[in-house]
């Protein structure tokens, strides 16, 4: 699942080690049930689609009689970031099993002390090596497992292509915006003097596509916060915002108008990251032109991704460990990505026959498997985030939208805000 323009995020800003001080209690109780008899209830709590079905719960419920699953998903990224800050600070409340995003995933690691260890032989190797690392903290304790990442390619409308005299065979659209973002900005301008349509969805998640190439961008590897100072992002802030007048949508990301697009043919193209399948196919079911392009801007990027935690404050953190240890077990994460798209982060998985065969029929059985795993190949760059990445992030996301899509400022207006805001920001 995303900054939102994060993998399904962004908005509203809320300083979650902020709200965990002011209401850190150190009481505890927690949510899941235990009956008379010995039975319990674990409560799962995710946001948008981590492809957990009922299905999937009721086949882990037969195989452990006495449990049952119930499932609490939040609309958003940051809802689930805010509902898990606070809870966490009360010391209460909180799921048996929560699911983390990467961009907020550094301000969690600061409590590793309030989340179970979930180290076991039955996860060693398990995941690829940097997902894992970002999972550990300073004293060598496992605080999540790894659930998907997010290797990105270009999601597009073959019927707008068409419209507009661009290919539509997605082996020549790739080929057509292989290159760097200057080249597929270029194309954008081929299509829109052809077409009504947008080029893009969003700036918001053009910069967020640029940025997740960076080793370094709101954040030195030093714990200063450089996003006002650092080249990369001023550069990038002003190459988008230079083409969106002509090739955006104008949208927010996760916005009704933004949903509302996938069907009405607002835009033609998109960054896909893997998970974003689901959604396309979510919000334009009865669409047939959508298509993936086996291609990225200037090489390979990633996206999001996520974590199951476990809190400590919780009354059956072994049984709640031990279903987060198979929700992410390669089984059942190849069964999330048929069903969302969500590509796995188990290393094994990656190149195994049994995803890099898989199709999707909505996507003009595109070969989904292949794509991605060519895609997650491609990445080479995991920028650096820690404890104000997310916080920064939404704050340079607003000064996107106050240009591309209030256009209540100018571009140069709204850097100065967002250099206030970031200061703001302590």
């Amino acid at each position: 699942m995303t900054v939102k323009v994060s993998r399904r995020t962004t908005a509203t800003v809320v300083a979650g080690a902020a709200v965990f001080a002011l209401v850190a209690t150190g009481c505890s109780s927690n949510p899941a049930e235990g009956g008379e008899d010995g039975d319990i209830t674990l409560t799962v709590a995710t946001f948008n689609d981590f492809g957990y079905t009922p299905e999937l719960f009721a086949e882990y419920e037969a195989s452990h009689p006495g449990i049952t699953i119930k499932h609490n998903k939040a609309a958003t990224s940051d809802d689930a970031r805010a509902n898990y800050f606070t809870k966490l600070g009360a010391g209460s409340g909180l799921a048996d099993v929560e699911a983390v995003e990467i961009d907020w995933f550094a301000e969690l690691l600061q409590y590793s002390d309030k989340l179970t260890d979930l180290s076991s032989d039955s996860v060693d190797g398990r995941w690829l090596d940097w997902k894992e690392a970002a999972a550990t903290d300073a004293d060598g304790k496992l605080i999540a497992y790894g659930t998907d990442i997010g290797p990105e390619a270009i999601c597009y409308r073959s019927d707008l292509f068409a419209a507009a005299g661009l290919p539509t065979d997605r082996t020549e659209v790739a080929a057509l915006l292989e290159g760097d973002w200057d080249n597929y900005f270029s194309v954008g301008e081929q299509f829109t003097a052809a077409s009504d349509s947008a080029w893009f969805d969003a700036s918001g998640a053009m910069i967020q596509g640029i940025l997740n190439q960076e080793e370094e961008t709101l954040e030195s590897k030093d714990g200063e916060v450089i996003a006002t100072t650092n080249p990369v992002v001023k550069d990038a802030y002003e190459q988008v915002l230079a083409v969106s007048p002509e090739l955006s949508a104008h949208f927010t990301q996760w916005s009704d108008d933004w949903n509302a697009g996938f069907a009405n043919g607002a835009f033609a193209t998109m960054l896909c990251p893997s998970w974003m399948l689901g959604i396309i196919e979510g919000n334009a079911a009865e669409v047939t032109g959508w298509d993936i392009a086996n291609v990225f801007p200037n090489g390979g990027g990633n996206w999001g991704g996520s974590y199951l935690t476990v809190p400590a404050q919780g009354a059956h953190t072994e049984e709640a460990k031990e279903l987060a240890d198979w929700l992410t077990a390669p089984e059942q994460q190849l069964t999330t990505f048929v069903q969302t798209g969500n590509f796995p982060s188990q290393l094994d998985l990656q190149t195994s026959e049994e995803l890099t065969s898989i199709t999707r029929p909505y996507f003009n059985d595109a070969p989904t498997g292949q794509i991605f795993s060519d895609r997650a190949t491609a990445v080479t760059v995991a920028p650096y985030k820690s404890v104000k990445y997310f916080p920064v992030m939404s704050t340079l996301q607003d000064a996107i939208t106050r240009v591309d899509v209030d256009k209540t400022q100018s571009a140069d207006e709204s850097w100065k805000q967002f250099e206030a805001d970031v200061a703001a920001l302590g």
